[in-house]
């Protein structure tokens, strides 16, 4: 059922969303609009019903005590609303209507429906859907974003990528040609997390979707000490990976290959962009984007809403993967033998952690590792793996 009770009338509104599970490698996506939610003060309008998406064997309630109460927490998926300004700061205000939750269980297409449902009743503009995906990429170097979208239109006019990927799909996939059929504008957001440290959390996957949103959006978004921890991050992964010499030459080779390549991150218009949001972030005249005042109805009870997931301090120890076979023309090397199991995103009995891969598989620490050399770049695309929006 939804429940709008207490939501302002909204300007220009966005919906962003991000689900946890298969669709969330390192849960960079379902971090950053936790980022959003949290940095913004978003209230929560309405939830959907556990009992409709939910196998609660896979994704367990849980209990806590409040003030000696004990009660239970459900998993579930939320929505709330924040009021934001425009990056340059001259007072032009949108609302973002913030989606965060698990991948479902089941009934996929009642679970788009009703997400849908809101949309319509919001009279959300354009529907973004935050992911990311384990592939060749070494955390020395910058995180690959790429953008996607079925809408032919909507690709020229924000410079995406129509997609072309068939295979296995999420629940972003499912929600994105949703989309398409309703007629509702939809762009995919992916952000590659090197697959020999896939552990969540992963603050320099996150902030890299967060960036891209910011571009796309027009907003600007208030990053408070998330710099900081993707800074922290790759400096503990580098004292991790130095431990390990086969793992240090793993991350060297991904290295070299990813500097010859022919990147967006390398072309003067992304350093000029860059470098814009360098200046902003440096001007203490623009203002952080303004939280709204509508949420939940005065003296509601919202204890049965899903609490955010706790991230780990420290990033754990990078591990490699099976070598896998060579893909035609790759004869620049072999991943680094085996010197253990890579490990899932690790969600217990709640989530089975698993996030596609650029091979067309899961990430649940069990597939190959990724082949090298020139075409290593490319295994970042959403073509080349299950993490498509929608083909």
């Amino acid at each position: 059922m939804i429940e709008l009770e207490g939501v302002p009338e909204l300007i220009d509104p966005v919906m962003v969303a991000a689900f946890e599970g298969w669709n969330d490698a390192g849960d960079a996506a379902s971090a950053a609009v936790a980022h959003l939610d949290r940095e913004w003060k978003g209230e929560v309008f309405a939830a959907l019903d556990a009992e409709d998406y939910y196998d609660f064997q896979v994704n367990r309630p849980t209990v806590f005590l409040d003030g000696g109460v004990r009660k239970i927490t459900w998993p579930t998926t939320r929505l709330s609303v924040v009021r934001v300004g425009d990056k340059n700061g001259k007072g032009r205000t949108r609302d973002l209507v913030l989606v965060r939750g698990i991948e479902p269980s089941m009934r996929w297409r009642s679970f788009c429906n009703e997400i849908l449902g809101f949309a319509h009743e919001l009279g959300v503009e354009m529907l973004v859907v935050l992911g990311s995906l384990l592939g060749d990429t070494p955390h020395t170097r910058p995180v690959p974003v790429s953008g996607v979208t079925s809408d032919a239109e909507l690709a020229g006019r924000l410079d995406l990528e129509e997609s072309r990927y068939e295979g296995p799909t999420g629940i972003v996939g499912i929600l994105q040609e949703a989309c398409t059929h309703a007629g509702v504008p939809a762009v995919s957001l992916w952000a590659a997390v090197p697959h020999y440290v896939s552990q969540p959390p992963n603050p320099k996957a996150s902030l890299a979707l967060l960036n891209r949103l910011e571009d796309l959006l027009d907003v600007r978004i208030p990053l408070g000490e998330l710099s900081e921890d993707a800074r922290a991050w790759q400096l503990g992964v580098d004292q991790l990976a130095a431990e390990d010499s086969e793992v240090a030459e793993y991350v060297q080779s991904l290295e070299e290959a990813r500097d010859t390549a022919d990147l967006p991150e390398a072309s003067g218009e992304a350093i000029a962009r860059e470098f814009e949001r360098y200046l902003r972030r440096r001007d203490p005249q623009a203002p952080p984007g303004v939280a709204t005042e509508g949420g939940l109805a005065e003296g509601r009870d919202s204890s049965y809403l899903r609490d955010s997931a706790g991230g780990r301090s420290r990033p754990p120890r990078p591990v490699s993967k099976e070598p896998r076979e060579p893909k035609p023309g790759d004869d620049s090397g072999t991943a680094p033998k085996d010197t253990g199991t890579a490990k899932d995103t690790g969600k217990g009995d709640k989530d089975s952690g698993d996030a596609p891969d650029p091979s067309g598989g899961t990430s649940g620490g069990t597939s190959g590792g990724p082949s090298q050399g020139a075409d290593s770049a490319d295994s970042t695309r959403p073509e080349d793996g299950p993490e498509d929006a929608g083909s």
